[in-house]
């Protein structure tokens, strides 16, 4: 009796312990087409996967990107505080500036005004500092002083007696026998400060007078045009320096 084969489909095969069918290629393939995965294609789909998550393919750890400065806007009270400030802070150094240059020109005229002659008699303060004792009944006074880190002056003026002049030149450690003709005593700067007008004719004597120590020098000249009325110019110098071992 002729046994015929039984015959399977391709690809499909009867193992010899049983009826378990072994699944070959072409079993895979048909499952592809059913909608399984292609042989090599589950790696590039696992990859698309990845980059679509953000995580890199292959396995590998994921390395985050490093976070550089972030930029903030400033709150609105700070842009409105601020701002003001950089406007208003160079203009007040603009309006200080001009108070300042209008304050010096003031400054500047009353120096100026400073350096007239004032009308009066000096104080009695004054007149002890710089040993300038002004006789009784003595009219036409005048004074200016000016003073600097370290000299003081005083410049007086006066009209008095023949009587009041020899006091007056006695008080300050002179006399008339000590005078000299003319007004040399007093050096054209000193006479310059003042305005003094020392042009009339004359008779004039004067002297200069040096002290050691703190006490004033004079610088004298008299005006002996009417000698019942002389006209006494004095300049008296505190030199702070004679204190300290100067001449």
């Amino acid at each position: 009796m002729t046994t015929t084969p039984d015959r399977h489909a391709p690809g499909e095969r009867t193992g010899d312990h049983g009826d378990t069918d072994v699944r070959l290629p072409q079993q895979h393939t048909a499952d592809h087409a059913e909608g399984g995965p292609a042989p090599g294609e589950p790696a590039q789909q696992d990859a698309a996967a990845a980059d679509a998550a953000g995580e890199p393919s292959g396995g590998s750890a994921p390395v985050a990107a490093p976070a550089g400065p972030r930029m903030r806007d400033a709150p609105r009270w700070v842009r409105w505080t601020v701002l003001p400030l950089l406007v208003l802070v160079p203009l007040g150094y603009v309006i200080i500036s001009a108070e300042q240059s209008r304050d010096g020109g003031a400054i500047k005229e009353q120096e100026a005004a400073a350096r007239h002659m004032t009308p009066e008699l000096p104080s009695s303060l004054q007149q002890r500092i710089y040993q300038v004792p002004f006789p009784v009944g003595a009219t036409a006074a005048g004074y200016l002083e000016t003073n600097s880190w370290d000299i003081s002056v005083l410049y007086a003026q006066f009209t008095t007696t023949a009587g009041g002049l020899d006091t007056f030149l006695a008080k300050i450690g002179t006399s008339r026998d000590a005078l000299h003709d003319g007004h040399a005593a007093l050096a054209p700067a000193e006479v310059g400060a003042t305005g003094w007008d020392l042009s009339d004719a004359g008779p004039w004597a004067g002297v200069s007078l040096h002290q050691l120590g703190d006490k004033p020098d004079h610088d004298i000249a008299v005006d002996l045009s009417d000698a019942e009325a002389p006209v006494v110019y004095v300049v008296s110098t505190v030199n702070f320096q004679h204190g300290f071992g100067g001449g």
